[in-house]
């Protein structure tokens, strides 16, 4: 018996030290959880699978769906990029935020369109950019003890100014910090916080039309547009080593990708993998901006399924680091699909139940160029397979991730926590509305206030009329009701008076200025 009992005392002791130097990689055990956001870029509403999308494989995504929460009625700040990622960061929705539209930054002299020039200039790259006190999730959460990073696309100040992300509460950045250097996937750069790094790749530009001196049909035509370094490989392997360096830390991964925003590229496997299903199709030539492409419809579903596998990647790697089951991810979609550079809403129903051709999706405030899925998923404490039609937007995930991560919450934010929703646990505030201002594209206010929706646009030409569109009968917005419902227009109109604050910087027309309103062009294309 003691023979049995030495051997049992050294099984055991063998067992537990075992288990020590085997579980040398995972994580110490934390109180705060790991935040993980994902934001897609001109994803449409219905182009993932657990949304209805039945062309493009997006297995990884739908698992988080299964495993988490689904949102139906969830909103983007803006229907194009930088104010859309300005009103995710600060917690502020479009008639109280500091960049409301796609603007260059002030000062800028120079073509920052030539991108050889660009490449070789920093001061030719970036956007309008955030104030240097500006109050960003980044900083909340650093304050609160996190380590924070920024990967994919930033838009929201150059390299050289305050508005740059190691300025903002990140302490690590790496991606395009300019939105017109994202538009190529094949840069000849990218940044790692104030280093440029250089990728190798030849530099050319994104936006030119395939020569009328090559056979459209081949596909060797198109090898001028691809490079060595396909940049979404680099960011996923930031994204990687991020979470391993920091797994006995609690962190905060915000991962912008530029996926799906055109140029069509994907690397060649996966657009193989399409072109197989799909077959043949006609070329883009590069009629409608940004670059040629022999297979667009193929390209354009390996690029989203290709964002699926980094999705499954970084859950891969959180499971191996022990650390899944406290780490809380997010989904979404900075604003809805777009129109241009060769992508066919119509072929993959991109926004159902929405529209999503021009003037319906991105760069307008109809919901197909607003609703974003939302998906949210933490094991153990958000129900599996559950779905909200609490209405939301991109000024709720500020209180949000404070509340979730132990931080304050800002008195300045104009959103409302969804802990409540996500976590089944206390009283759920709902907005009273979710208001929008857009200063391009014509102009344009929207609000949503219980299942109306109601629409100006047109205001640099002087319009002043409010459709009006109930969106429990009318999701394609197609019947403008506001004659037989004059009340409830006056007190929308009431809202767009209220909720707005006047930006000399973003001025909204004759709104801002009273004076005879003259037409004013649009936004150029981000």
């Amino acid at each position: 018996m003691k023979r049995t009992s030495f051997y049992m005392l050294i099984l055991v002791s063998s067992l537990f030290l075992f288990a020590g130097c085997s579980g040398g990689k995972k994580a110490k055990k934390q109180e705060k959880p790991n935040i993980v956001f994902i934001m897609a870029d001109d994803l449409g509403y219905g182009e993932l699978g657990c949304y209805g999308e039945e062309k493009i494989e997006t297995p990884n995504i739908d698992k988080l769906a299964e495993r988490g929460m689904k949102f139906t009625d969830f909103y983007s700040g803006a229907p194009v990029c930088a104010p859309a990622r300005c009103m995710l960061l600060t917690g502020l929705h479009p008639g109280h935020a500091q960049i409301r539209s796609n603007k260059e930054a002030p000062g800028q002299k120079g073509d920052i369109w030539d991108y050889a020039k660009a490449s070789a200039d920093p001061a030719l790259e970036g956007q309008y950019p955030l104030r240097k006190d500006t109050r960003t999730i980044g900083r909340l959460l650093q304050a609160a003890g996190y380590r924070t990073a920024a990967i994919g696309k930033w838009g929201l100040g150059g390299p050289l100014t305050d508005g740059r992300p190691t300025q903002q509460g990140f302490d690590l950045f790496f991606g395009y910090n300019c939105q017109r250097q994202a538009h190529n996937y094949y840069p000849g750069h990218l940044w790692r916080n104030d280093e440029k790094v250089e990728l190798g790749n030849r530099i050319f530009s994104p936006h030119q039309k395939l020569p009328k001196d090559v056979d459209p049909y081949d596909p060797k035509s198109y090898e001028p547009y691809k490079g060595k370094v396909y940049a979404p490989d680099m960011m996923i392997k930031e994204a990687l080593d991020f979470i391993e360096e920091n797994k006995d830390h609690p962190f905060f991964l915000y991962y912008p990708t530029t996926i799906p925003h055109v140029a069509l590229q994907a690397p060649d496997e996966w657009v193989e993998k399409y072109h197989k299903i799909f077959g043949d199709e006609e070329p883009y030539k590069g009629e409608q901006g940004y670059l040629p492409c022999r297979y667009p419809h193929a390209t354009y579903a390996a690029m989203i399924s290709y964002l699926d596998d980094q999705v499954g990647q970084i859950v891969k790697k959180l499971k191996e680091l022990g650390l899944y089951e406290n780490t809380i991810i997010f989904f979404t979609s900075d604003n809805g699909p777009t129109y241009a550079g060769g992508v066919d809403t119509k072929f993959f129903n991109s926004a159902r139940p929405f529209r999503s051709e021009y003037g319906w999706g991105k760069g307008f405030t109809h919901e197909g160029g607003i609703r974003e899925p939302l998906i949210v998923t933490w094991e153990g404490h958000i129900a599996a397979g559950s779905e909200s039609n609490l209405p939301g937007a991109f000024w709720d995930v500020m209180p949000t991730l404070c509340e979730l991560a132990g931080a304050p919450r800002p008195d300045s934010t104009d959103g409302l926590s969804l802990v409540p929703t996500l976590l089944g646990k206390g009283e759920q505030q709902v907005h009273r509305y979710l208001y929008w201002e857009f200063p391009s594209y014509t102009g344009q206010q929207a609000v949503r206030m219980g299942h109306w929706k109601a629409i100006r646009d047109s205001i640099f030409k002087g319009n002043r009329k409010v459709k009006l569109y109930d969106l429990n009968t009318d999701l394609l917005e197609l019947q403008d009701i506001s004659a037989a419902h004059e009340d409830v227009v006056k007190e929308i109109e009431g809202i767009m008076n209220e909720a707005h604050v006047s930006s000399k910087i973003f001025p909204l027309g004759y709104i801002d200025n009273p004076e005879p309103a003259k037409k004013q062009p649009a936004a150029r294309k981000k």
